[in-house]
């Protein structure tokens, strides 16, 4: 069943840069069993290798802006290892309930974002926004997908392939930097990384071949009522 699972959301991540941690996570823990701390930092390090397969994809099309990214790392970064310390002292149902209301709240946004928008080029405060958005990486390990790109679609003027890469080489560095934090701290279960790992890497490499090939916004929406159905699943169990 792991093995299915890292496949299947390997495929996605490679799609469409979403998905790592808002589908990952939340399956761990209610299909598999595993504990929220635990979960989180599985999850961190496994959507670091999909993504290290997948972005070089996005990078040899160029589809990765390097300067955009630049000010996304800088607020994401510092951002990531404040979520990773307000993870350490929070009793494990609540964690359940917190990741299930923000996986919620994400694949809202992610479902509601207008198809165009008004484009704007406010780069440098890319920064300041992506801090809470690290946080919250480093916390449930969700949001790096879709509110990264949807700060991307609202103030830069980056076209949509290079809004997908450049996302997803910023949640390449927030997962890294995250999930290492949290395997140092014990928050990892090897096990269930290693098959995941197996179902996934052969799964990122289908993703990044049909990167482009396959309609991404049908899958997204697809993805996100998923993502949804389980948030809520993890808020109930978390807070009730």
């Amino acid at each position: 069943m792991v093995y299915v699972l890292g496949f299947l959301i390997a495929i996605a991540i490679g799609l469409t840069g979403v998905g790592a941690g808002t589908l990952t996570t939340p399956l761990l823990i209610l299909v598999v069993g595993v504990p929220a701390r635990m979960a989180v930092g599985t999850s961190l390090i496994f959507g670091a290798v999909v993504k290290i397969i997948t972005a070089p994809v996005y990078m040899a099309r160029r589809q990765v802006d390097w300067r955009t990214l630049s000010f996304m790392v800088a607020g994401g970064v510092p951002g990531v290892l404040i979520g990773v310390s307000l993870l350490k002292g929070i009793d494990g149902k609540v964690i359940t309930g917190v990741i299930g209301a923000t996986i919620v709240v994400v694949a809202l946004f992610n479902i509601f974002r207008p198809a165009t928008m008004t484009r704007h080029d406010r780069t440098k405060w890319l920064a300041l926004i992506c801090l809470p958005i690290g946080t919250e990486v480093g916390f449930s390990s969700a949001g790096a997908g879709a509110l990264g790109a949807l700060s991307l679609l609202s103030m830069t003027k980056l076209v949509p392939a290079a809004v997908v890469g450049t996302d997803l080489v910023f949640g390449l560095v927030v997962s890294l930097i995250g999930g290492g934090v949290n395997a140092s701290l014990g928050n990892l279960s090897r096990p269930v990384l290693l098959q995941l790992l197996a179902g996934g890497v052969p799964g990122a490499i289908l993703g990044g071949y049909l990167a482009g090939r396959v309609p991404s916004k049908q899958l997204r929406m697809g993805l996100s009522g998923a993502m949804a159905a389980l948030g809520a699943s993890l808020f109930y169990r978390g807070f009730f």
